[in-house]
């Protein structure tokens, strides 16, 4: 298979090099690594330039989750896209090939890889990154929408790969999406009658240090996702996952020793919870306190 290694950037330098190296080093080479960049105003594209990648270059006004990863694949020549975000690295040299293994599946369509956290990632981020990216993988399908709920859908941009034939099967990426664009296609994808594998051997290194604003800000906009895709609530609800997730990350900070990271965590969910109920008042909030309220600003350009 032909691979396009698809990355989407916005003042990436921090660890791009890094990022390119390690996607150098595959065992695997991809056929191509493509660059889409967003007006950045460091030293992307002297590093993209130094790798000798294809570059793509758009206002930093005119990124769209889906649209501009669409915007990608008009340059894509792989039979295969990889998305992978600017800061995801790869931990070894067998992760690419690990990841579209299961695509030789006629019924399998796309797989996603594991994130673990960085060194330095507090146990909060550490459990996210545990619950969400368990160390066995699976083969998901719509039958198994009972037993996983949402979770069937769940699947990550930050390391995925998507046949390029079934990608524009199902209309690749929803157009004007604030976020989760990645649930969506897979949505679309698991409708269509494939299956999605995640693969646990196929690692990258990444996570975040989200402040409590930074939170309401993100679960406001994955509000604002599920109230404009109500399909997909309707199928399974996020809100169960919710309680779920409370649950054993109490379990995870107790059992591990961060017994005093219970009470923040705790304040972590309900600012969450906070941000999740405020969006379901998106239309009747005038758009300059959705501004405010939104971690994707640029979503609501042009809107009244």
């Amino acid at each position: 298979m032909k691979v396009s290694v698809i990355i989407p950037t916005r003042n990436g330098e921090q660890y791009l090099w890094q990022v390119l190296v390690v996607l150098r080093e595959q065992s695997i080479k991809p056929t191509q690594i493509l660059v889409i960049d967003s007006s950045s105003e460091d030293n992307t594209l002297k590093i993209c330039n130094a790798f000798s990648v294809d570059i793509i270059q758009i206002e930093a006004q005119a990124f769209d989750h889906g649209g501009t990863r669409n915007l990608a694949t008009s340059r894509a020549i792989g039979d295969v896209f990889v998305w992978m975000t600017q800061d995801a690295l790869f931990r070894d040299a067998d992760c690419l090939g690990n990841l579209i293994r299961p695509l030789s599946d006629s019924k399998v369509a796309a797989s996603y890889g594991r994130q673990i956290p960085r060194e330095d990632a507090n146990p909060i981020e550490r459990f996210a990154r545990t619950f969400n990216y368990p160390s066995t993988g699976v083969i998901k399908g719509m039958d198994d929408l009972p037993r996983l709920g949402v979770k069937t859908f769940f699947f990550s941009n930050v390391c995925s790969a998507v046949k390029k034939e079934a990608f524009q099967e199902v209309g690749g990426f929803p157009e004007k999406t604030i976020m989760n664009e990645d649930m969506f296609l897979a949505a679309k994808l698991l409708q269509a009658g494939y299956k999605i594998a995640y693969r646990a051997d196929a690692v990258v290194h990444h996570s975040h240090d989200y402040s409590l604003m930074t939170q309401f800000k993100r679960y406001f906009d994955i509000g604002v996702f599920f109230n404009r895709n109500r399909w997909i609530k309707n199928l399974a609800s996020p809100e169960k996952e919710g309680v779920k997730y409370l649950k054993e990350e109490i379990r995870f900070l107790f059992c591990n020793g961060h017994k005093w990271w219970i009470p923040y965590a705790l304040v972590d969910n309900l600012v969450k919870y906070l941000g999740y109920q405020a969006s379901l008042l998106e239309k009747v909030l005038p758009v300059c306190l959705k501004k405010r309220t939104s971690f994707n600003k640029g979503f609501w350009e042009g809107k009244r």
